[in-house]
């Protein structure tokens, strides 16, 4: 099976495991800074984490990277049907993003200014990444449990 039909798949399952996941990340190429410019529709993996229902709430759709030093995490749909940065939604705020070591390797990820939570990502393909937020998760989402999510190229 290919790395993109095992994405797919774990996408669309019920309930997909972290170490799951995990199988997979490792075998996703390393994304660089500059792979990561442009704007980005996202949704998660089906894990129950409390950060889907939060993003769900403020109808998150993704990630603008309209440069490294210039990153909105929070893109939400508006009600006009349109999208837009939303600072204020979520704790969201701004961002940049960097190239910084995770699990041994060094991975483009986006460091929000405003929370010490970082999202790491790796790609499927050049449109498609996974993601893996991570840093102090507790003080944000009342829990340490890694939050899997992903982010395809808007055209």
């Amino acid at each position: 099976m290919s790395t993109r039909e095992r994405f797919d798949e774990l996408r669309d399952a019920e309930s997909p495991t972290a170490s799951q996941l995990d199988e997979l990340w490792a075998d996703l190429q390393v994304a660089k800074v500059e792979d990561m410019l442009g704007h980005w529709a996202g949704g998660d993996f089906a894990m129950g984490h409390p950060a889907s229902a939060l993003l769900e709430k403020v109808k998150w759709h993704g990630k603008w990277f309209d440069a490294p030093l210039d990153v909105s995490p929070i893109v939400v749909r508006s009600d006009d049907g349109g999208t837009e940065a939303n600072a204020a939604a979520a704790g969201g705020g701004a961002a940049s993003v960097w190239s910084i070591e995770f699990r041994g390797e060094s991975t483009a990820t986006m460091v929000y200014d405003a929370m010490g939570v970082f999202d790491h990502f790796k790609k499927v393909d050049d449109d498609t990444v996974v993601g893996i937020m991570n840093g102090k998760l507790e003080s944000v989402f009342g829990t340490d449990e890694l939050y899997y999510f992903w982010l395809e190229r808007e055209k």
